[in-house]
């Protein structure tokens, strides 16, 4: 138990070089592939994000996994990210892919069926019509469950319509 509370000089120098290491590794990695490397717009993307932050944290960590592993290990996942980025042109891969977004709400209406095919509960709905600073219900246009996992609210006048082209999933 005593080594949970005790370093040496030479591992805080070994953590903070490999810091150093895989921090520039994974800024450079981002400004190859681009801004979608930390989006949120699929699941895939938030798997990666998640990845990246583990082989971090193990390289940074871990006496067992070298800055060169670990560097190795980034680069594949950004590869693989990349590779499915370009993919999902493909409608087949997309579906495969990607989470579709589901209707909450309609002109005011809650839709039960799919609150619980998502899991959104009315308390969670009610928080994020709220936050959208809806005052009344006749005022939401629809409120949409994204494929991220945030909920949008569409909301107007009554004499507003939502475009059909936001609503086309």
């Amino acid at each position: 138990m005593k080594e949970w509370f005790s370093t040496t000089s030479e591992s805080l120098i070994a953590i903070i070089l490999t810091s150093i290491g895989i921090y520039v590794a994974l800024v450079l990695l981002t400004r190859i592939s681009g801004k979608r490397s930390f989006s949120k717009m699929s699941s895939f993307d938030f798997a990666m994000t998640v990845a990246i932050g583990s082989v971090m944290a193990t390289v940074i960590i871990s006496k067992s996994v070298s800055l060169q592993n670990g560097i190795a290990g980034l680069v594949g996942i950004y590869a693989i990210q990349m590779l499915v980025a370009h993919a999902r042109r493909w409608n087949f891969i997309k579906q495969i892919i990607d989470n579709k977004p589901t209707l909450l709400m309609r002109d005011g209406e809650i839709i039960e069926g799919s609150l619980e095919k998502c899991k959104v509960t009315m308390s969670d709905l009610k928080a994020k019509l709220r936050e959208a600073n809806v005052i009344e219900r006749s005022e939401v246009k629809a409120v949409i469950f994204e494929s991220t996992g945030d909920i949008s609210v569409l909301h107007g006048s009554e004499d507003t319509d939502v475009d059909d082209w936001l609503l086309d999933f």
